[in-house]
């Protein structure tokens, strides 16, 4: 279980992006939406130790791992997928694997991580992770990293961002098995309604602080009904200016 208390992360004197977030997540699947620029990215870096919260703490477990590194966090048992998986040159999708798994990484054992991602591990195992794997490859190869870690606690910062619709609806499938299968919780920052949709949990967050939480039959139909609301008034404004 992941708790946090009293969370908040300032950027600098005048900005403060996160506000007094405490927050208990220990459901299978947790999905974290809201508005653009309402603190969801720097939430999920704060609790992957990529950021350190101004004030509060966090505990994984009933451990106290506020002031530990992302590295540390890691070896605690956190993953962390980010908007835009980074491409190293001469890095193979074999060494990758390997270095997740934290062991030799036998072709099967690829094959069964790959496979759960919808890649055939013969023919990715010795591709580099450079410019000639598109988005959503690189996408699916990071969480079959995440998968090969097996780890207490996966985030996935908006897993959609910058694939195609093809993509996006094998991400779709690759997240439902994930649900079933995994036995980690799961932490999603999206704004896709298809991925709040297969969440236990949804928490809404707005203006660096926590607007909303509760399963996805009591918080999903008003974000549904908010975004219509908007859609309809933002075409009422288009036509007003036309």
């Amino acid at each position: 279980m992941l708790r946090l208390e009293n969370i908040s992360f300032q950027a600098d004197e005048k900005t403060e992006i996160l506000k007094n977030i405490d927050l208990e997540i220990n459901e299978r699947f947790t999905a974290i939406t809201g508005p653009n620029g309402g603190g969801k990215s720097t939430l999920a870096k704060v609790i992957a130790g990529i950021l350190k919260p101004t004030t509060g703490r966090i505990w994984l477990d009933g451990t106290d791992i506020t002031d530990l590194g992302v590295t540390e966090r890691a070896r605690c048992g956190i993953s962390y997928a980010f908007q835009q998986p980074v491409r190293f040159k001469g890095l193979r999708v074999r060494d990758l694997m390997k270095l997740a798994a934290g062991k030799d990484t036998t072709l099967a054992d690829a094959c069964a991580y790959l496979s759960e991602v919808g890649l055939c591990a013969r023919d990715y195992m010795d591709r580099e992770l450079n410019d000639s794997l598109s988005g959503g490859e690189m996408k699916r190869i990071e969480i079959a990293m995440v998968l090969a870690r097996g780890t207490k606690l996966s985030v996935f910062d908006e897993p959609e961002a910058g694939i195609d619709l093809w993509s996006f609806q094998n991400l779709i499938r690759v997240f439902e098995n994930m649900n079933r299968r995994v036995s980690g919780n799961i932490l999603i920052i999206s704004h896709q309604e298809r991925i709040l949709n297969i969440a236990d949990r949804i928490i809404v967050l707005e203006g660096g602080k926590l607007q909303k939480t509760g399963t996805r039959d009591e918080v999903l139909p008003d974000l549904l009904r908010s975004a219509s609301a908007c859609s309809v008034l933002e075409a009422k404004m288009e036509g007003g200016n036309a």
